[in-house]
């Protein structure tokens, strides 16, 4: 109550200096961390699932904040994780936020976490550091696409999770179906443990199956629990939803199913203790329900948080240190929150705040003090820490040490995500790296004013370090910058912040596909070079074959010199190479460079006064051009090897989607539900292809995509190019002319 009524006093004052006196009071009224009181949580679920209504909530019962804003800052605050304008803009989370709380002596560090899959690396590295999860899912909604890849991504870090079925009070809230659908298509060993009174606008509170009584959240702020006993009409199917709890815990846990062959009902301690045991496993997955945004059921998961999911001391974490056989070792990590084991912290998420760079840190070993000096694994460099904060959304309040099992921000250390940190200067220990994802789309992407090119370089250097999926490189083939992400929404918002937060507006198109031009069958070439004009003339003669290389070697140009005797002197063979490989550069049918090109020189001429470098040079270009004219050459295109995953009822659809962009399958693969395709594409044909394939599988397919080979382009696209190619050529006469 103190901290609540000193959050109001600072709400109406203006001065820092309280401020600061009120987060020296919540830091001094925070229990000691013993490592059993320790929760390290992220918040995941699909899009609009209300992850961070449910987070707001959190901070608000446990006297972090004292108001609830709405996420999309309607109310002109907005949500406290929600701390960027974009953010609060469009109603989504972008980046994952950082705080810390507490609930009955516990300490619980809090991730929320984007929904949209464009910022999918933010759950992922949410989710390689912490220790459990809150899966959210929306009553109406149910399990949908990026429920999917939260689920996946929780198995593949062995992440403990409490399902959290939220929005009771939608029309057409139906958790039962949605408990269903977490059985059926995640394959949870799922059950509630709680079970609503009243859905839609009849929501009234929740029953808790484990302790057998009915909740009510009453109040303004549904603050005030009451219990009661559960209603006189539910009681039939609270009894059948306890049975179905024991049944299924029975099967994820052993003690449980002896009392289950036994035929004996467990106790609440022994129900406790058999599901937390089953959770912690991954083999049971209990079912909690509420509707955040109406303040139900919220204090109830605090609750089962501090019971059923993990401290950092139940979790093995390992690092690697490499050994004397060049391989690398695993090394269990000490939970222990003292000293007496050496510092070891994994860098996992980069920021550039207010004061410098911000790096996020999760403790996995030992203590750090403020002053402590600590050596990056990977670069051997050592930095002082002249600054240790905890991070609550975008404020940050000062500590003078952090824990094994803690998560606290540093300034002024140059690294990079996923960076091992430790005291030991000769340790080379590093912890497990985060899974990052490949680029799925690409854009070509430029400042619409060049004065803005400094902010524009500025702008591209921050995100492309902040975020491992946005990458930015020059295309010196189309003489473009092209910026590639997860998706269109995830280039659109950096553009946006490039404009809002360095106001440098930026355009952003197509980018060209790096098509090529090769032979298809050797041609002979004779051509001499002679041009006399006063003076010391030129004169240089090539003799050979021009012909294609095999279909392997496409992306390469090679140069052989067959010649015997002295009639190209040696002199000139280098000068030669040099005509072949400057008209590579360009070639005559499209403008793309020429590659798959084999130039056999086996014979010439040269003149004892004219022969010289620049002669042989054009000699070379000669040939080329005479090669064009009588050779067949063909347009090659990058061709991309495609794997698309995506539910089973979609996979007529994703198939005609593929034959319609020319794509060739090349093998199918089915998992649980899911199918998998693999397709070799034209890029050029790959374009838009993440919108369409969203749309047309509910959001719920993927695809990744590299690079294959190089192929024949169809003749319609072909023609296509020549013309393009003419038409510019046929203009550039008109633009001179216009311009004198």
């Amino acid at each position: 109550m103190l901290i609540k009524r000193l959050h109001v006093l600072s709400s109406n004052s203006s001065k820092y200096g309280l401020q600061k006196f009120i987060s020296a009071c919540y830091s001094s009224l925070v229990p000691p961390k013993v490592l059993e009181k320790i929760r390290n949580i992220g918040i995941s679920a699909h899009i609009d699932s209300g992850k961070t209504t449910l987070t707001e909530r959190i901070l608000f019962y446990t006297g972090r904040i004292d108001e609830m804003h709405e996420v999309r800052g309607k109310d002109g605050v907005g949500a406290v994780m929600d701390s960027m304008e974009l953010e609060r803009q469009r109603g989504i989370t972008i980046q994952s936020a950082a705080t810390y709380t507490t609930w009955k002596d516990y300490n619980i560090n809090i991730i929320d976490t984007p929904g949209h899959v464009d910022f999918t690396v933010e759950v992922e590295r949410a989710l390689r550091v912490l220790d459990g999860a809150v899966l959210v899912l929306c009553a109406v909604g149910g399990v949908q696409s990026q429920t999917m890849t939260v689920n996946r991504q929780m198995k593949r870090y062995s992440v403990p999770c409490l399902a959290f079925i939220n929005k009771l009070d939608r029309m057409g809230a139906n958790p039962y179906r949605v408990l269903n659908q977490l059985r059926s298509k995640l394959n949870h060993n799922a059950a509630f443990i709680q079970l609503p009174i009243g859905l839609e606008g009849n929501t009234k509170g929740i029953i808790d199956l484990v302790e057998q009584r009915a909740l009510y959240f009453e109040g303004d702020h549904g603050e005030a629990i009451r219990e009661d006993e559960i209603p006189a009409d539910m009681r039939v199917e609270v009894e059948e939803r306890h049975m179905e709890l024991i049944e299924h815990l029975s099967n994820a846990d052993e003690q449980i199913g002896e009392l289950f062959l036994e035929e004996k009902i467990p106790t609440k301690a022994e129900l406790y203790a058999g599901i937390r045991r089953a959770c912690l496993e991954r083999t049971f997955t209990p079912v909690l329900v509420g509707t955040a945004l109406k303040n139900k059921g919220v204090q109830a998961l605090l609750d089962a948080v501090l019971k059923y999911l993990p401290h950092p001391g139940e979790v093995k974490n390992y690092a690697l240190i490499p050994s004397r056989q060049g391989e690398e070792e695993k090394v269990l990590m000490h939970s222990a929150r003292d000293s007496s084991h050496t510092f070891v912290g994994l860098a996992f998420k980069l920021e550039a705040g207010r004061f410098g760079q911000l790096t996020y840190v999760r403790v996995y070993q030992g203590c750090l003090k403020k002053g402590e000096t600590i050596y990056n694994s990977r670069t051997g460099k050592k930095v002082k820490v002249s600054r240790l904060v905890q991070m609550h959304s975008n404020n940050m309040e000062d500590v003078t040490e952090v824990y094994a099992g803690d998560i606290c921000a540093l300034f002024g250390i140059d690294c990079a995500s996923g960076d091992t940190f430790t005291t030991d200067s000769k340790s080379n220990i590093s912890m497990e790296s985060m899974y990052v994802p490949d680029p799925v789309i690409s854009m070509s992407i430029k400042p619409k004013d060049n004065k803005n090119l400094d902010s524009f370089s500025k702008a591209i250097n921050r995100f492309t370090k902040e975020d491992p999926t946005y990458t930015v490189y020059w295309d010196n083939e189309n003489k473009e910058t092209i910026a590639s992400g997860m998706g269109e929404l995830h280039l659109e918002i950096y553009a946006q912040r490039m404009e809002r937060e360095y106001g440098c507006e930026v355009v952003m198109g197509k980018p060209k596909v790096a098509f090529r031009e090769t032979i298809t069958t050797p041609v002979e070439f004779d051509y001499l070079h002679k041009k006399q004009s006063g003076g010391s003339g030129q004169f240089g003669r090539v003799i050979g074959v021009i012909e294609p290389l095999p279909v392997e070697e496409n992306t390469k140009n090679v140069f052989e010199d067959e010649t015997m005797g002295t009639n190209v002197p040696k002199q000139f063979i280098p000068a030669i190479e040099k005509g072949f490989k400057q008209m590579c550069e360009k070639g005559s049918l499209t403008g793309h460079k020429v590659s798959g090109v084999r130039f056999r020189l086996q014979d010439g001429d040269n003149h004892m006064v004219d022969s010289n470098e620049i002669s042989f040079i054009m000699a070379a270009c000669g040939a080329m051009k005479q090669a064009y004219e009588n050779g067949s050459w063909v347009v090659l295109e990058p061709v991309m090897l495609v794997e698309i995953t995506a539910p089973e009822e979609f996979q007529g659809a994703v198939m005609s989607q593929l034959t319609k962009r020319s794509g060739i399958v090349t093998g199918t693969d089915a998992n649980e539900g899911w199918f998998s395709i693999y397709a070799e594409v034209p890029l050029n044909d790959m374009f838009g292809y993440a919108s369409e394939l969203r749309s047309s599988t509910q959001g719920k397919g993927e695809f990744t995509m590299e690079y294959s080979r190089y192929a024949p382009a169809r003749g319609e696209v072909m023609e296509s190019l020549i013309s393009q190619f003419q038409d510019f050529y046929a203009a550039e006469p008109a633009k001179k002319k216009g311009r004198r």
